[in-house]
């Protein structure tokens, strides 16, 4: 799945150290997906079932998840920027193809209704807030 088109970044600074942050998105990371027996992932037919499986993980860099389905292939890359006074920058980019009319169809109703990126967007947010919490644990 080298070849994918780039679809789009979303990005977060968390405010914790390098550590940390990888910590929280190895978690996240890990529970992502759907359920072996989620309707939807039935009907999408995902591959694996729980939509991704993990294709590259650099510790404390970057963990990449691919999946496939009827209508898309798809990869998700998480990584971890250069530390900075601010923090660490999170980004979340997307690559994927969606052959066929009825691929088409569906990256219309999932990239162009702005679902994606709003889902995007909140995984981000949902592994910053993560960092805290893992942060919060560490002390």
């Amino acid at each position: 799945m080298a070849d994918l088109p780039y679809v789009d970044e979303h990005a977060v600074v968390i405010r914790q150290s390098r550590d940390v942050a990888w910590a929280a998105l190895e978690q996240y990371a890990s529970g992502l997906g759907f359920g072996r027996h989620n309707p939807l992932a039935v009907v999408l037919g995902t591959e694996p079932r729980g939509g991704f499986h993990v294709a590259e993980s650099v510790p404390g860099e970057r963990v990449s998840l691919e999946g496939r389905h009827h209508f898309s292939r798809y990869r998700l890359v998480f990584e971890l920027g250069q530390s900075t006074a601010e923090g660490i920058r999170l980004s979340a980019t997307t690559y994927a193809e969606f052959p066929g009319m009825h691929g088409r169809i569906y990256r219309a109703l999932v990239i162009g209704s702005r679902g994606h990126a709003i889902l995007t967007d909140q995984m981000v947010r949902a592994i910053r807030r993560r960092a805290t919490t893992v942060a919060a644990e560490d002390t």
